[in-house]
């Protein structure tokens, strides 16, 4: 049996053991110290946001930006339908109420046009959440305009999208709150981790706040807001520091992966997930779309790559679909909903950096075999 090949695995990239060393050298083991600091500096220049937040999860960043987006119980709150859940679950533990929208053919994201459909419908909402699905940028032009229009808080999902950009700019950075995830499966990892970004240091200060017990600035343990064990370990920040001196290359790589999946499987019955013109995306996972009636299941390629120690997955399953969120209301793009079709037809294929270029024919020859 071959060496198995990863969907998207963590990839080190030699310099992040000389940032955890001062960690322990320093004795700063805890969720602060220098690595935190100087991780979140990185993240501002990268980014071009004007403040950043170390936290444990893009999950607790989401979280952070729902709480700072005023969002309480009963609130509304509209949310892309095709996503992982954790785009919906920090909305869920502030009981407020989410309105999941549909997605559009091309981006497969959140389609703009959705929005005024649904707030003629269930009115304006408190926020609205944005995803970067699979590192391709959402139409931000059109969704912002859109919020700005009606006063909606705009938090981005940009999890799967460290380095993807629209217009030239990183996102993350177009809406009043950005979430990053550095999860083991993501472009750079901490091993677990996330970040914060906000438009301004007020914002962030009281996010730390929030992520540290909020805790008063005064000589003993006082609290007028309920806060959370968010804060990223110094340990895991100096990993961070290391993966952010290898983001460009890893940014390249998975480019070259989808380079080499569009050339090698074109003219097969599939298309891919585009990435609209004014945007970047950072190709975290490369996506395909079986034709109908091609002949093939998504279950039946994805078999075919396990038999060949290759890890592939679905398209994540539309929120609306999933039993916990049963009883929120979805509004379809279309009479048959786009996020149920691209949910039934629809592929991930392996993006780990770590593949070599024997390893990414390994994947294409045996997507190929399928229609021999």
């Amino acid at each position: 049996m071959s060496d198995r090949i990863w969907l998207a695995s963590p990839h080190m990239g030699g310099g992040e053991m000389k940032y955890v060393q001062k960690a322990f050298d320093t004795n700063w083991v805890a969720p602060l110290g220098a690595n935190v600091n100087d991780f979140e500096e990185d993240l501002r220049t990268f980014t071009g946001a004007p403040a950043a937040v170390a936290l444990s999860a893009g999950t607790a960043a989401l979280h952070l930006a729902a709480i700072l987006a005023g969002v309480g119980s009963g609130d509304m709150v509209f949310c892309q339908d095709l996503t992982f859940s954790a785009s919906v679950n920090p909305v869920m533990y502030l009981q407020a109420r989410p309105v999941f929208l549909d997605s559009e053919r091309d981006s497969w994201n959140l389609d703009p046009h959705l929005i005024r459909k649904a707030i003629e419908k269930y009115g304006v909402p408190k926020a609205l959440v944005v995803v970067h699905l699979y590192g391709a940028p959402a139409k931000l032009d059109e969704i912002c305009d859109i919020c700005r229009e009606y006063g909606i808080v705009l938090i981005e999902d940009a999890a799967e999208a460290m380095g993807a950009e629209w217009d030239g700019k990183k996102c993350g950075t177009f809406g009043q709150y950005g979430a990053l995830s550095f999860n083991g499966n993501k472009i750079i990892t901490t091993s677990g981790g996330g970040a914060l970004l906000c438009r301004n240091k007020e914002d962030a200060s009281h996010a730390l706040k929030l992520a540290t017990q909020a805790r008063e600035p005064v000589a003993w343990y006082e609290h007028k807001e309920v806060g959370y064990n968010y804060r990223l370990s110094n340990i895991c920040a100096g990993i961070g520091r290391g993966q952010m001196e290898v983001l460009p290359q890893r940014l390249e790589q998975k480019a070259a992966i989808y380079r080499h999946y569009r050339n090698e499987l074109s003219g097969l019955p599939l298309t891919f997930q585009l990435c609209p013109n004014r945007g970047r995306s950072n190709h975290w996972l490369t996506a395909i779309l079986l034709d109908r009636d091609c002949g093939v299941m998504p279950a039946q390629v994805i078999r075919a790559l396990e038999e060949a120690n290759i890890e592939a997955r679905h398209i994540w399953k539309p929120m609306h679909l999933q039993p916990v969120f049963a009883d929120a209301p979805f509004v379809s793009a279309e009479e048959d909903s786009v996020s149920e079709d691209i949910f039934s037809r629809g592929i991930c294929l392996p993006g780990d950096t770590k593949m070599t270029a024997a390893d990414m024919y390994r994947v294409t020859d045996c997507v190929k075999g399928l229609w021999k």
